[in-house]
């Protein structure tokens, strides 16, 4: 089985609490905050753990909060690469739920800064933890100072690796992306980023099957995925597209916190089983079905996938 090896270069400790109602002016107290390691690639290892799989978290981390970040990490039994930062502490987030209404505040910090020569190490350092002929797996945001085309520069370190490259992206990287084609195997975002990068809606999944193959064919990477909210995901490649939809109703969803990291590490984690792309589409749509209907910064359980996974249906577009 090919090893997995994931990336987060701005993780974070994800604070969750619930408070009575949210109003600017008062002191709003809290109930004990929850601590969970957080960042795009930590969740996605943290949700391959949960899946009975197994992957190396590579991280950036700094001060107090970094080893706070690591001893939650060994608390869960992942496995990690800490990548020491100088430009400050790793930083919180926090996921307030208010209690009168369900809704949920989430508030994101920016991450330290990281100069040219952090940058540099990183993208030496990983291509040094990455398993030849693996999968790499980046995922989440940048931290202040890392250049917008971090994504091709590290698929261009990568290359001579032979490693399977699943990017999931957003924002100003995702379009230096499209710009400076790097042709990872896996690029993944959601709906909205999709939307902005065609500059127009995409209301219908075909529409968004079309937009995706448009990448595909223009050698932005080889597999195109666009996660469409509750409808589920579609994936496009040169073969085909298809899509996955959800299999719970609505009014289920409890937080919407994590879906897109447990589909990744569980796409993931079928990719390093052999399984087909449609496979993969399918066990990562029932891995984000089972995150939203755990509450604050929960992930997928394998009971929960086992259990979703007969209602994702797969249809050719």
């Amino acid at each position: 089985m090919a090893h997995i090896l994931t990336i987060t270069l701005n993780p974070t400790v994800d604070l969750s609490t619930t408070t009575a109602s949210v109003e600017a002016g008062p002191k709003l107290r809290c109930v004990t905050p929850e601590a969970d390691p957080g960042g795009g690639g930590i969740n996605v290892s943290r949700a391959i753990k949960f899946l009975g799989g197994e992957s190396t978290a590579f991280t950036a981390v700094g001060g107090e909060t970094g080893a706070q970040l690591l001893r939650l990490l060994a608390k869960e039994h992942v496995r990690f690469t800490a990548f020491s930062v100088t430009g400050g502490a790793t930083r919180q987030s926090i996921a307030v739920t208010e209690q009168e209404t369900g809704q949920q505040y989430r508030f994101v910090m920016p991450g330290p800064y990281w100069n040219h020569e952090m940058v540099n190490e990183s993208l030496n350092a990983i291509a040094q933890a990455a398993p030849a002929s693996g999968v790499v797996v980046l995922s989440g945001s940048q931290p202040p100072g890392v250049p917008m085309d971090y994504p091709a520069r590290l698929a261009r370190h990568l290359a001579a690796k032979g490693v399977q490259l699943f990017v999931d992206t957003s924002g100003q990287p995702l379009h230096e992306l499209v710009k400076h084609t790097a042709n990872p195997y896996v690029l993944r975002m959601d709906d909205v980023e999709a939307e902005d990068l065609a500059g127009h809606p995409l209301p219908t999944r075909e529409d968004t099957a079309d937009f995706a193959s448009e990448l595909v064919a223009k050698g932005v990477a080889e597999n195109v995925i666009v996660a469409r909210g509750a409808d589920g995901s579609t994936l496009a490649n040169a073969t085909g597209r298809w899509h996955a939809s959800r299999a719970i109703n609505p009014e289920e969803v409890v937080s919407a916190v994590g879906a897109g990291d447990s589909f990744v590490g569980a796409f993931s984690l079928a990719l390093t089983h052999g399984d087909t792309m449609q496979e993969a589409l399918r066990f990562g749509t029932a891995a984000a079905s089972a995150a939203v209907l755990s509450a604050g910064t929960q992930l997928c359980s394998s009971k929960e996938v086992a259990r979703l996974l007969p209602g994702c249906d797969l249809i050719a577009l």
